[in-house]
């Protein structure tokens, strides 16, 4: 999958593998979701993509695990979540049915969107707007709330 991509000059801003006894999921988020996509549907890799929320966090174990403890609350069902971390930043990326619900969460609790700009390491101005931005093969994109 990488070397197709990177034959395309797709680049990865984050990736994360997940097992079952069935078969392996590999999440990935790049800088072009929708060329990702055709390059692996090309090659016949069955890909989707799924709307993520990128938020910015402390990477002390403690404030995670205060934030998880927010969605907990508000009943929110985290399907799953891998983190990273960009320009001096760790960012959450998690999936969710309840988008809005976990946008509002977000919002109530003055925490910070991560866009795409900033994913993928833009000049441009966009503060912490949630912008869409999607993760190949399972490429996940960033729910705007």
């Amino acid at each position: 999958v990488f070397s197709m991509l990177g034959k395309e000059n797709i680049h990865i801003i984050a990736s994360m593998v997940a097992d079952t006894s069935d078969y392996g999921i590999l999440r990935l988020i790049t800088s072009n979701q929708h060329k990702a996509l055709s390059i692996l549907s090309q090659h016949n890799v069955t890909a989707n993509s799924n709307e993520v929320l990128a938020i910015e966090v402390n990477s002390d174990a403690q404030k995670m695990a205060e934030l998880i403890e927010l969605f907990t609350k508000a009943g929110i069902n985290i399907e799953y979540m891998y983190s990273f971390t960009i320009s001096q930043k760790a960012v959450i990326v998690l999936r969710t049915k309840n988008l809005d619900t976990a946008c509002d969460v977000v919002r109530k609790n003055g925490l910070s969107f991560v866009s795409d700009a900033e994913l993928l390491n833009t000049r441009q101005n966009t503060s912490f707007l949630c912008r869409r931005w999607q993760n190949s093969w399972c490429n996940c994109s960033c729910r705007c709330c």
